[in-house]
């Protein structure tokens, strides 16, 4: 992302300047993007911070504020971007996101269809993965939805290798000019056995096509229509668990005669010794299961474009 100049290998090892996006981490869960101004001003429960001091430093930087407090500016990658951009729709997350490109192959130089558009965050991931000769068409039946997504790319410089486009694919189906010469197509409509049999129409041969749906009777009738001509018919639900990792306060209890009864954590103030027991208290780094754990958000349906011999 950012400015990316097609002739050249995406790379965030140059400096801030003015103008660019920046992604403000103020912790793991809170992080915002910032376009840099020389006279703007980030104020938040850290302190205030200028703009003209962040210009120069690398992405990465740590910064501080009038009051010594301090954030970290960051490159606005597809993975953060998809974390901080705005909700116009529900969006797709990092284990779908990866998941997809992955099983539609998508590498630099292919040519990606994806309906509809919604908040843009697929696409991203998506316009990177094709980068820099590739191009992604992506639709949105919704006119204004389509046309904030287009600033979206312009603020994170991806506007060269996606072209945002306002039609009803479920009704009109994708342009004729695409016909053939997809490699993969994308789908994220309520009736998406609507726009399946196009789809067909427009992948290469052996080309594939992913179908993204909250509700199994969805992807039944999907998989019903995609029997006609496709092949090689798959249904994934991606489950996210993630850790949290944090250091914790042991107390360790051991005996006079050198033998260790075993640890626990230190809940409260050590007692008198005089049961022969001695109390040591120690640091150690603890992983244990998020209690937030992301579920259900859809099902992931593949399916390869039948050869015709």
């Amino acid at each position: 992302m950012l400015s990316m100049e097609l002739e050249n290998k995406v790379s965030f090892k140059r400096c801030i300047r003015e103008g660019d996006l920046v992604i403000v981490y103020e912790r793991h869960d809170n992080m915002k993007a910032v376009k840099v101004c020389e006279n703007g001003v980030l104020q938040n429960r850290f302190g205030v911070f200028k703009h003209s001091d962040w210009i120069g430093k690398p992405f990465g930087s740590k910064v501080f504020s009038n009051k010594g407090g301090f954030i970290y500016l960051l490159a606005p990658t597809a993975e953060l971007w998809t974390l901080v951009l705005s909700h116009r729709t529900q969006i797709l997350y990092v284990a779908d996101i990866s998941f997809v490109i992955m099983y539609l192959e998508i590498i630099p130089g292919c040519l990606v269809l994806e309906s509809g558009t919604g908040s843009g965050s697929l696409t991203t991931s998506l316009a990177r993965a094709v980068a820099p000769t590739g191009h992604v068409y992506t639709f949105d039946f919704h006119d204004q939805r389509a046309s904030s997504a287009r600033e979206d790319f312009e603020k994170t410089g991806l506007s060269s290798l996606v072209t945002v486009g306002v039609r009803d694919i479920q009704g009109e189906g994708f342009p004729d000019e695409f016909i053939g010469q997809a490699d993969s197509v994308f789908l994220d409509l309520p009736q998406p056995w609507l726009a399946i049999p196009s789809a067909g129409k427009m992948l290469k041969e052996d080309g594939v096509l992913c179908s993204f749906s909250p509700c199994i009777e969805q992807v039944q009738r999907s998989c019903e229509t995609l029997k006609s001509c496709f092949t090689d018919i798959r249904t994934f639900e991606i489950l996210l668990r993630s850790y949290e990792v944090r250091g914790e306060r042991l107390e360790s209890w051991e005996n006079h005669a050198g033998g260790s009864l075993g640890s626990r954590k230190r809940r409260q103030r050590s007692t008198d010794g005089s049961n022969g027991v001695e109390a040591s208290v120690s640091a150690t780094i603890v992983a244990r299961p998020s209690s937030e754990g992301r579920g259900h958000t859809g099902y992931l349906t593949f399916a390869r474009l039948r050869c015709v011999i």
